[in-house]
């Protein structure tokens, strides 16, 4: 009798082995197919049982999270989703994360492990840490002038603080409102397949994932980098430059838009947006010291980030003499996106120097203990202390005196260039009406915002349409929101 129970004991004991080996397999070796199988829903059940963090603008929750009920408990909501909307991204139960919702999951989800209490605390207690919180830099008056400057028009506002970096307005229209994504349902999917269908694409974030032909606000580039090489010494000498100019090595004549250019000074080329003088500048730089100046105000970046990616503006450096001379003026392949464009202003303003744009001022614990916090990122120089003089006095020309009067702020010294970049086959496309500019109070000793402001495929007459006329209002309504008290 002793011996048969002997024997079960020890069929037991190998059928507890084979147990737990067969555990250690699945937790172990398969533990990562398993969590990959799209039948496990527990990580997504464990995701969504708790609220998520909150973006904030200035002071104020923009998101927030409903209580469902459901196996996936909490849904995200969005308080005036489309103004935010090229800023927070959407969080979706069925299609994922964009924009600040992608980049910053792991604190708003609770997931980042510097919001445990202690190390490894998580994964001893098997309990989740609660969602951190995301405080933009964005300027809630600043971002409502830009989204209704546009409101009815496709284009996109960027909108920068020269002396730090901060983006203060980030806005693309026509934009859409999140919330209907954040579930798993019918609405959610409805909502989807009518945003992706849209051929205006509502969900392109144009100030910072598209890229336009920059036009003549590109001029302020091919200016500092001719100043900075000598090619031109001052402002108010003539260029010698002819009208029409003949592109080197073919038969083509560029014109201007305008008159009074030929031999035009640099001041009243800058002012009238002679293409001829630019372009005959732009090949006398050569492709060499304008691509290290366009660089140098973030041109062909391809790893700038806001935290989420921006697409690299680009100018390219492959090109003969006649391609150079269109480059000079915005054309041919230089593109940019309006943060890029925005940059370049704020280095206008900022004495030559160019900082890093930020979006993310910190992020907190739920409780409001900081996790991390921004500030003004890394500097370069993009052209000499004294080209940015001399820049800032042409774009104060701009505005006083030349296409760009309706930027002008009482009480505020402001400065700009406008912009008109043609487009699609044989230039057969709306043009693309573009306006930069910088401004400050007459009071106060520095520039507080920069603005790039592009408007796509505008109304009206083709010949009506104009940076000066159709994105230096919108321009203005952004620098006065910024620069107003209180």
């Amino acid at each position: 009798m002793t011996r048969h129970i002997r024997h079960a004991a020890l069929f037991c004991a190998l059928l507890l082995v084979a147990l737990l080996v067969n555990a250690a397999r699945v937790q172990v070796l398969h533990a990562e197919d398993y969590e990959a199988n799209p039948a496990n829903r527990r990580a997504s059940i464990v995701r969504y049982q708790q609220p998520r963090g909150d973006i904030w603008v200035d002071g104020r929750p923009v998101t927030g999270s409903r209580d469902t009920g459901e196996h996936l408990r909490y849904e995200r909501t969005y308080s005036d989703g489309p103004l935010y909307a090229p800023v927070t991204g959407f969080a979706s139960q069925e299609y994922g994360t964009t924009l600040l919702e992608a980049t910053e999951d792991a604190v708003l989800s609770g997931a980042a492990p510097v919001l445990q209490p202690l190390p490894l605390w998580n994964e001893f207690t098997r309990s989740s840490s609660a969602g951190g919180d995301v405080l933009t830099t964005i300027d809630p008056r600043a971002q409502r002038a830009a989204y209704e400057g546009l409101r009815g028009r496709k284009g996109a506002v960027a909108a920068v603080e020269p002396s730090t970096g901060r983006i203060l307005a980030l806005v693309s229209v026509p934009s859409y409102d999140p919330e209907p994504l954040s579930g798993n349902g019918r609405t959610a999917r409805e909502a989807w397949a009518r945003l992706n269908a849209d051929p205006d694409r509502p969900m392109l974030n144009r100030a910072v994932q598209r890229t336009y032909p920059p036009g003549s606000t590109f001029k302020v580039v091919t200016a500092a980098a001719a100043l900075d090489a000598g090619v031109v010494k001052g402002v108010d000498e003539p260029t010698r430059s002819p009208d029409p100019y003949l592109l080197p090595g073919t038969t083509t004549r560029l014109v201007n838009g305008t008159d009074k250019c030929r031999n035009a000074t640099l001041r009243d080329a800058f002012v009238r947006s002679c293409n001829t003088v630019f372009a005959q500048l732009g090949v006398g730089t050569g492709v060499s010291r304008l691509r290290r100046t366009a660089e140098s105000f973030g041109f062909n970046d391809a790893d700038l980030r806001i935290p989420f990616p921006v697409a690299p503006s680009t100018f390219d450096t492959t090109v003969d003499a006649a391609q150079l001379a269109l480059s000079s003026i915005g054309q041919y392949n230089t593109r940019a996106t309006p943060l890029q464009m925005a940059m370049v202003a704020a280095a206008v303003a900022s004495g030559g120097q160019v900082r890093e744009p930020y979006l993310v001022e910190r992020t907190t614990r739920a409780s409001g203990g900081t996790v991390s916090a921004a500030g003004s990122g890394a500097v370069r120089r993009a052209m000499l202390p004294a080209t940015a003089s001399r820049l800032r006095e042409l774009m104060r020309g701009v505005v006083e005196d030349g296409t760009g009067g309706k930027a002008a702020i009482e009480g505020a010294v402001v400065g700009g260039k406008t912009g008109t970049a043609q487009h699609g086959l044989g230039n057969s496309g709306m043009p693309y009406a573009w306006f930069i500019s910088w401004a400050q109070r007459e009071d106060e000793m520095e520039p507080k915002v920069a603005v790039a402001v592009v408007v796509e495929d505008g109304e009206g007459n083709r010949r009506e349409i104009s940076g000066g006329g159709t994105a230096a209002p919108v321009a203005r309504a952004v620098m006065e929101a910024v620069l107003r008290p209180g």
